[in-house]
């Protein structure tokens, strides 16, 4: 068949990159916001903040406005506040909604974040411990490649051969000249890195101790050799088994209970997430109001300075400067439609969940996406990219977005209850129950359907595993 060319109507839709910049800025959080805003300032000298604008020496904005539109460039909206809706927050109302002396609440509202430290890891810890001990260079590298070697709970990942191997051909050492070394490192700060495995770290633990701590034989002998059967069958079962007497297995057990299991955790903190509010939600005259954080939104302008320019500049210049100022005002209309966004997205999470707001986690209703969307006019996507990473303060703490959306399952009176609901219900049977006898999933099904919410065993087993509770045999056990 030979090709040719026929001319057709259609339809598709295209991104601009107007619309691709408001996407994109719409998905980032505060923080990520501000980092972006920082560097697109620095690319284009037609933005600038609006709290570092110079004033207008002329007076006249009407002037510069007139001599972009000679220049062939349109008239523009600086902007000056584009978070214009934070203004009924710092209106003397704390975000409480208590009365206050102004100053926009007199609370921090979350705005300003504060540079810290790197913290200090296991590895960095090990090694200055290192430098001030006494040794050998063949010792010391041996050493260091164990000290490699240890991951960030404390424990050994490689076995001593492979560490071993791992020297070669450098060093060739045995297994007795790396033992003496390690031990010096196990009783490093924490006491118990460089451990083999949990029975090994309880030892060594165990063996700092004074001799006349109570319970101490015994725990040295369930560490050594029935931590697994203790953890399996209980302290009681145990003692029986043993012939061991129960009063003095539980002195024991609670000595084995203090000592940590995961020495490494104390110098390798998780790091830290810095969050920012980007809206606040607070109680007034008995209604729920809703602004946007203060300082969560970057305020920019255009720079009136280069605006001028437009009208003086040569032809290279001008479309130069033409095309940032486009950029500019795209910003800045993008920063608004952001800003608006969110706020209506957040208000009506507040509006869907006062309940819980009023009332705590058992008052979480069903809420989904799709219902935010159809009730705001807005695509399900551009709902979705609202709610991530975007976090509401309120007098109950502060939530991402997401936080506030479950699934839902049907109650007895022809309502609905919340996956949040429904595990808040679940913790606070367990917090009640007997420790000597604690509930299991069935009873605890059980409970719900009498209270009118009908759900299955293995649904209340998946939302006790998600809020890792543990099963009533370990509860009890721990009890």
């Amino acid at each position: 068949m030979k090709p040719t060319l026929r001319p057709g109507l259609g339809q598709h839709l295209t991104l601009t990159p107007q619309l691709r910049q408001a996407i994109r800025l719409l998905q980032l959080s505060s923080i990520e916001l501000e980092a972006e805003v920082a560097e697109l300032l620095d690319g284009n000298p037609l933005l600038e903040r609006a709290d570092e604008a110079e004033p207008d020496d002329d007076g006249d904005g009407d002037g510069a406005d007139q001599a972009a539109a000679d220049a062939g460039a349109e008239p523009v909206d600086t902007g000056e506040a584009v978070a214009a809706e934070t203004g009924d927050f710092d209106d003397g109302l704390d975000w409480y909604g208590r009365d206050s002396d102004g100053d926009s609440g007199g609370e921090d509202d979350g705005d300003h974040l504060f540079a810290v430290s790197e913290p200090e890891d296991l590895h960095d810890h090990l090694y200055w411990q290192l430098h001030l001990t006494p040794m050998g260079d063949r010792d010391r590298a041996i050493a260091v490649a164990l000290i490699e070697a240890i991951g960030e709970d404390g424990y050994l990942t490689e076995s001593l051969d492979a560490i071993r191997a791992s020297l070669r051909p450098a060093i060739d050492v045995t297994l007795e000249e790396m033992l003496p070394v390690l031990h010096r490192i196990q009783h490093f700060d924490p006491l118990g890195v460089g451990a083999i495995d949990l029975a090994d770290c309880l030892s060594i633990q165990l063996g700092a101790l004074s001799p006349d701590t109570p319970g101490l034989t015994l725990a040295r002998r369930f560490a050594a050799g029935h931590l697994e059967a203790l953890a399996r069958h209980g302290p009681a079962r145990l003692a029986a088994e043993l012939d061991v007497d129960p009063a003095g297995l539980a002195v024991a057990v609670d000595l084995l209970r203090s000592l940590d299991p995961r020495p490494g955790a104390q110098i390798t903190p998780a790091a830290p997430e810095y969050i920012r509010p980007d809206c606040v939600a607070w109680r007034e005259g008995g209604v729920w109001k809703v602004a946007l954080a203060h300082g969560c939104q970057p305020q920019l302008c255009i720079n009136r300075r280069y605006q001028r320019l437009l009208a003086r500049a040569s032809r290279e210049d001008a479309h130069y400067l033409r095309s940032q100022l486009q950029e500019a005002r795209w910003l800045i209309r993008s920063l608004q439609s952001r800003a608006d966004t969110l706020l209506r997205v957040a208000r009506c999470i507040v509006r869907q969940q006062s309940g819980f707001l009023d009332h705590g986690p058992e008052a979480m209703r069903p809420l989904t996406l799709r219902e935010v969307a159809e009730e705001l006019g807005l695509h399900e996507s551009t709902v979705s990219r609202a709610t991530v990473r975007k976090y509401l303060r309120t007098p109950r703490g502060t939530f991402e977005f997401r936080h506030f959306f479950a699934s839902g399952v049907g109650t007895g009176d022809g309502g609905a209850a919340s996956s949040t609901a429904i595990q808040a219900m679940i913790r606070k049977l367990i917090e009640a129950e007997d420790p000597r006898r604690p509930l299991s999933d069935a009873r605890m099904a059980a409970e719900l359907k009498a209270a009118g919410i009908p759900v299955a065993r293995r649904t209340v087993a998946k939302y006790r595993e998600a809020m890792n509770i543990p099963s009533s045999n370990e509860r009890q056990r721990l009890g």
